[in-house]
């Protein structure tokens, strides 16, 4: 069985990379049923890359101009290489791409889907009273490629029961029943990094691409709400993105510099969020979640928007505190909440921790399983 991976990863050719390393277990799965691994993708020079089962297949191209270069690529790949399967990492432009590369070939179409693109708030950017959240253009556009992409497919993973039970109801059918394999989460928990000094007595923390979906807005709102009752409340932002100018103007325009923090981009991230007294997040939507699954093993009680593995994993006021998607009035009371009672904070925690431990253990998303998945085509 030798399969073909669409997607557009630049640190897949940096040498000891966590997308290499991850990809040449993939490969190793692949290599134990007599086949090869081969992975085509926008690369800062052409060339080809071989460790071992993987062999990487770098394009020098645009944005807009690997639409029609990528495939041209994998059809001359395809017969070269005795292609089994062509699995795209996305329904959107790399699923075009595939289609367009299987088409008039043996191969077997295989798409995974990584987000919930399917919800309203992919492309809605608010409700009443909520913050103006502008969403990217390109996300209509992509869910028409999607509508285009999938009832072509021989075979669908999604991440997450949320993201399966859209297709099914979207789609019915025209599509065939995705396989749910969720995103792997270690079970090893790092030790506790301890903030950067602040004058808060209760540290929320936010971790996640500073992106529209991510919502952080509705964050900002909340601790406006809150500002003159809980005066020692604060939060910290994780993350780098496009929104990050906005979002500071944001807390400037709303007289909370000395209450929210932006940390940039941090590798330690799961062990800042041991020194929090709350998880927080505030997503338009999620395919999976897996900072929920961070969050509740580093042991921090966690406030979010209902997406991702919320009701698969996760109870709302069980194990977590659930709110409306773009609901800042709601997010404010959950804060408000904690801050007010310890039994409460300790309690989900316990709760979320053994539940998110069961899960993992039961839960095969390993190598092995992903590979699995896209040999029953074959």
């Amino acid at each position: 069985m030798n399969v073909l991976f669409i997607g557009s990863d630049p640190s897949l050719f940096i040498e000891g990379s966590a997308a290499r390393k991850r990809l040449r277990t993939y490969a190793d799965e692949v290599a134990l049923r007599g086949g090869t691994l081969h992975i085509l993708s926008r690369a800062a020079r052409t060339e080809d890359v071989i460790d071992g089962p993987l062999t990487l297949h770098g394009v020098r191209t645009g944005k807009i101009s690997a639409l029609w270069e990528l495939p041209r690529f994998a059809r001359q790949l395809i017969p070269a290489l005795d292609i089994h399967i062509v699995s795209a990492q996305d329904p959107f432009e790399h699923g075009w791409i595939a289609v367009k590369a299987a088409e008039g070939t043996q191969a077997k179409l295989h798409i995974q889907i990584h987000t919930d693109f399917l919800t309203p708030w992919f492309v809605r950017g608010h409700m009443y009273r909520s913050p103006r959240v502008r969403m990217p253009l390109l996300n209509r556009i992509r869910v028409r490629i999607a509508h285009n992409v999938l009832p072509k497919a021989q075979g669908i993973r999604v991440v997450s029961e949320r993201v399966k039970d859209s297709v099914i109801s979207t789609y019915g059918n025209t599509v065939p029943t995705p396989t749910v394999i969720p995103i792997a989460v270690s079970l090893e928990v790092p030790e506790a990094v301890p903030l950067p000094e602040h004058p808060f007595t209760f540290a929320l923390i936010a971790v996640g691409r500073l992106e529209p979906e991510k919502r952080l807005e509705d964050i900002i709102a909340a601790i406006v709400r809150l500002k003159d009752s809980y005066p020692s409340l604060g939060a910290f932002f994780v993350g780098e993105g496009r929104e990050r100018a906005k979002l500071e103007r944001m807390v400037r325009k709303n007289g909370l510099t000395q209450r929210i923090i932006f940390l940039g981009a941090r590798p330690d991230a799961r062990g800042l969020m041991r020194s929090a007294q709350a998880f927080i997040q505030t997503s338009a939507y999620e395919g999976f979640g897996m900072t929920l699954i961070e969050a509740a093993l580093a042991r921090v009680p966690i406030i979010t928007s209902d997406v991702g593995v919320i009701g698969e994993v996760f109870k709302g006021y069980t194990e977590v505190l659930c709110a409306p998607v773009a609901d800042p009035t709601n997010f404010a009371a959950h804060i408000a909440w904690l801050i007010e009672d310890h039994q409460a904070r300790q309690e989900l925690i316990m709760a979320a921790d053994h539940r998110v431990r069961e899960y993992l253990t039961d839960t095969d998303s390993s190598p092995r399983a992903i590979i699995a998945d896209l040999a029953r085509l074959v």
